[in-house]
C-alpha cells in the first residue's frame, strides 16, 4: 500500500506553510499549493506567495478562470508524478472547496456546458451578477444564500448546474461523502487562542503593505483588461485594494476592510475543518513554534497525550507514521 497522502489544511496565517516544508524537508516530500489565489500568476505579495518550492503556483493568467474540478485534475496529476519519482506527496492551503474536490470528491456534479455558460455570461452581462443571484435564489435558495451577489464565478456554475440538470446544486451537495482514510493523512494546524490567529493576521498585512501589496494591485489595476468581477481579482487583499485604486474608499478604509474579510475567511475555514472526519488538529501556541495534538489516529496517540510539543518532533513522528506504509 502506498504512503498516504499528507494534507495540512488550516486557516489563514496559521502557519501552515512553515510546518509544510518542514515536513518536506524531514519526509522527502515535495509541495503542492492548495490556494485559489496563487494559482494566479502576479498575485505573489497579497497572496503571499511562499519561497519554498510548491506545485500548482502561478499557471493561469488572472484572466482566466480556475475551479475546484481543475484543481483536482492537477492535483491528481501532481501527486501522481511526485510518488514516480520516489518522493511524499504533500498538500497545503486554505482553499476548502479545493480540498474537497480532490478528497471527498465532487464527480457527483454535471460536467460544464460550454453553450449554457456563454449564455449565462450574456445575461450577466446585460443585467448584472446581482440580478443572476436573484434568479438563482428562486431555484436554488440555500445556494445563493452562501452566495455574495457578484461571486460571478459560483453563480454561473450553479445556474449552469440547474439549468443542465434541473436539480439545484444544495442537492447536488446535500451527501455528506467519506474521506478515503487510507489515501490522505489529514492535519489541522490552528492557533489555540482566536487572539493569536487575529495577531497574525494582522502582522501579516502589514508586511504585505511594507512589501507592496499597492503597487502589486495597481500594476494588476493598470492592465486594463482585468475588472474586480474576475475570481483572480476576488481574492482577500485584492478586491478593497482594488477599490481603493477606483477612488471608492480611502486607503485607511482599505486596510480595515482586508482586516475584516480576512478574519472572516479564517471563520469560515475553521467551520469547513470542524466537520472534517478523521482529521489531526495541531493546536499552536502564541510562538507557534509548539502545540498540542488531538488525533484519532492510533499511531499519533503517543504525541496526543503529551500536551504541547515542538513542532519539529510532531514533524519527524509524522515522518515515521508514513514511512511505515
Amino acid at each position: 500500500m502506498a504512503a498516504p497522502v499528507i494534507a495540512v489544511m488550516g486557516p489563514t496565517a496559521a502557519g501552515k506553510t512553515a510546518f509544510a516544508q518542514r515536513l518536506a524537508e524531514v519526509i522527502d516530500g515535495e509541495l503542492i499549493s492548495v490556494d485559489s489565489a496563487l494559482i494566479y500568476r502576479g498575485l505573489d505579495v497579497g497572496a503571499a506567495k511562499p519561497d519554498y518550492p510548491h506545485h500548482l503556483i502561478h499557471i493561469r493568467d488572472p484572466s482566466e478562470s480556475y475551479t475546484a474540478a481543475d484543481f483536482a485534475r492537477d492535483a491528481r496529476n501532481c501527486i501522481d508524478e511526485i510518488r514516480q519519482r520516489g518522493r511524499q506527496p504533500i498538500l497545503v492551503g486554505g482553499s476548502m472547496l479545493y480540498f474537497r474536490a480532490l478528497m471527498q470528491g465532487l464527480d457527483e456534479l454535471p460536467e460544464s456546458d460550454p453553450t449554457i455558460r456563454r449564455d449565462i455570461e450574456k445575461e450577466a452581462a446585460q443585467k448584472g451578477w446581482p440580478a443572476l443571484h436573484n434568479d438563482l435564489a428562486e431555484v436554488d435558495p440555500d445556494t445563493a444564500a452562501r452566495l455574495h451577489p457578484n461571486h460571478s464565478q459560483r453563480i454561473s456554475r450553479a445556474l449552469e448546474v440547474y439549468r443542465i440538470s434541473g436539480v439545484p446544486m444544495s442537492e447536488w451537495l446535500q451527501a455528506d461523502p467519506v474521506l478515503d482514510d487510507e489515501r490522505y493523512l489529514a492535519i489541522a494546524i490552528s492557533p489555540k487562542e482566536r487572539s493569536h490567529l487575529h495577531a497574525r493576521i494582522e502582522a501579516r498585512l502589514d508586511t504585505m503593505y511594507a512589501s507592496g501589496l499597492v503597487d502589486e494591485v495597481r500594476h494588476l489595476y493598470n492592465r486594463g483588461d482585468l475588472t474586480p468581477d474576475r475570481p483572480a481579482m476576488r481574492a482577500v487583499g485584492y478586491r478593497q485594494t482594488w477599490a481603493y485604486l477606483a477612488g471608492e474608499i480611502s486607503l485607511e478604509d482599505s486596510r480595515e476592510r482586508i482586516l475584516a474579510a480576512t478574519r472572516q475567511l479564517a471563520k469560515r475555514q475553521l467551520t469547513w475543518l470542524r466537520s472534517w472526519p478523521s482529521l489531526t488538529w495541531l493546536r499552536t501556541d502564541e510562538s507557534a513554534q509548539h502545540a498540542a495534538v488531538e488525533s484519532n489516529d492510533p499511531a499519533l496517540e503517543a504525541l496526543a497525550v503529551q500536551g504541547e510539543i515542538g513542532l519539529e518532533v510532531i514533524a519527524q513522528e509524522l515522518a515515521r507514521r508514513v514511512g511505515n506504509f
